[in-house]
């Protein structure tokens, strides 16, 4: 039983993986980015049961808590262009930035 869990897992982390390489958006690529460390996860967390070692769950549960903290980062940094306070973008709240940061990416894609 928990074989078949197991490679259902691994099947459903490979679709992960095309669709993070084959995304047609980067939240697409995000999401699916997201989608494979929680089903990472899930296979820790299957493979802690399966050897009896309840240590695993710990790692399982620290690995989903950097998996949420990474993604916020990855879609903070792609939304401002950088990871520190809006003040080190020069703009005075969040709306400003985001229409600065908008402004800059649809340029980016009249250019090309």
């Amino acid at each position: 039983m928990f074989f078949a869990a197991s490679l259902a897992l691994l099947a459903a982390m490979l679709l992960m993986l095309v669709r993070l390489f084959a995304g047609p958006s980067l939240y697409d690529r995000v999401l699916a980015l997201n989608a494979f460390g929680t089903k990472t996860v899930l296979l820790i967390g299957l493979v802690g049961f399966v050897t009896d070692r309840p240590d695993f769950m710990d790692i399982a549960l620290l690995y989903a808590l950097i998996n949420f903290v990474g993604t916020i980062a990855v879609l903070k940094f792609f939304r401002y262009r950088a990871l520190g306070d809006i003040d080190d973008l020069g703009v005075l709240d969040a709306d400003t930035a985001a229409t600065k940061t908008d402004t800059a990416v649809k340029q980016e894609v009249s250019s090309s």
